[in-house]
């Protein structure tokens, strides 16, 4: 039974699939202490359904076994720098949302399991959206160990990979768990660029530059902002950093479903979107979860910190919008274009004359 599981996953595209037990996971208690700290910001649905994720039986009573699985998402990767004028998305939204891929491919699995059992089996399954400590439970199932950037990372497919389960009623003998194989490296810690890992395995997340480019829905805090560079959405740099990526393969089921516009977008054009344009041009995309004006918000801090006065014209319009986050970071852009350029008179936000001067 294990091992047509085990096969069926392989032949719908996963690329590592293995089981644990329905037990609560071992850093329940971490959880719980993380949380009380705040350190998870404004993702307040984390606390909210907190009692399933320490106990998978509140998920799925009568639940036996999880089956966590690897959907590697690695793509060849150029070392040449983005050009000017380029946004940086993480590598994982440059494809098709994978919760609508991974999702349909599940779905088979899941009824394939539940023929498989017969009876009264049941099964639930979730990418990223249910209740279950995923990276716990994947680390006692032996996909990967926990990196001290507080990602699992996988000895055969490096960083690049998406998580997904299924809980099940049928009994499953469980796979050994994974040892830690960080050793001394401590390279993602020093890649962060917002020193967001405050130490080995522990992550504010209130500092992440996925965080406030993603989750957060207000404003940016302008002392972070510099750090955030020309990152859109999202931030690979500690994953990157991982020397495990040595190892990676590229995504069989995500390779599909790449989407080479995402991969170095071209910052006014898409401060130049308004609702309908950035709804056609994202959708089916997970950038479509930032709403036009969390994108434009990052597009902003992007062009503040590496924009040249050629972009001033576009972020004048961009402080008229009628969206104040927008309107305000698109302000703060400005500002830092022009003490980069050395000018030291303000510019009035109208002054169409007063910027072609400084372009």
């Amino acid at each position: 039974m294990k091992a047509a599981i085990q096969q069926r996953a392989l032949e719908l595209g996963f690329d590592d699939c293995r089981f644990t037990t329905a037990q609560p996971p071992p850093h329940s208690a971490a959880l719980t202490t993380w949380l009380a700290s705040g350190q998870h910001g404004e993702m307040a649905w984390l606390a909210r359904n907190a009692e399933k994720r320490l106990d998978p039986q509140r998920v799925l009573p009568g639940a036996a076994t999880i089956i966590t699985l690897a959907t590697s998402y690695a793509t060849p990767n150029s070392s040449a720098p983005a050009p000017t004028g380029t946004g940086v998305v993480a590598r994982y939204a440059r494809h098709a949302d994978y919760h609508d891929v991974l999702g349909r491919t599940l779905k088979e699995l899941n009824e394939f399991i539940i023929q498989l059992g017969g009876g009264d089996t049941r099964a639930l399954w979730y990418v990223d959206t249910g209740p279950l400590l995923e990276r716990d439970l994947a680390e006692r199932a032996g996909l990967g160990f926990a990196g001290k950037h507080t990602n699992l990372i996988s000895r055969r497919l490096g960083n690049w990979f998406f998580l997904s389960e299924i809980i099940t009623t049928l009994e499953v003998l469980p796979d050994p768990p994974e040892r830690n194989h960080c050793g001394n490296c401590t390279r993602c810690l020093t890649a962060c660029p917002t020193q967001a890992i405050t130490a080995p395995f522990q992550l504010d997340a209130r500092r992440c530059i996925s965080y406030l480019t993603i989750e957060l829905k207000g404003a940016i805090p302008e002392d972070l902002r510099p750090a955030i560079g020309n990152r859109i959405y999202g931030c690979d740099d500690c994953l990157a950093a991982c020397p495990w990526n040595r190892f990676a393969q590229t995504g069989r089921l995500m390779q599909a479903h790449a989407r080479a516009d995402l991969v170095q977008p071209d910052l006014l054009e898409l401060l130049r979107l308004d609702d309908a344009g950035f709804k056609t041009r994202f959708a089916g995309t997970p950038i479509l979860r930032t709403k036009r004006r969390g994108l434009l918000r990052n597009v902003c801090v992007a062009l503040g910190n590496t924009g040249t006065p050629a972009a001033l014209l576009e972020l004048t319009r961009a402080a008229q919008d009628p969206e104040p986050l927008i309107a305000e970071h698109a302000e703060w852009a400005m500002r830092q274009i022009l003490t980069r350029s050395g000018r030291k008179k303000p510019l009035t936000s109208d002054s169409k004359d007063t910027i072609n001067s400084i372009i």
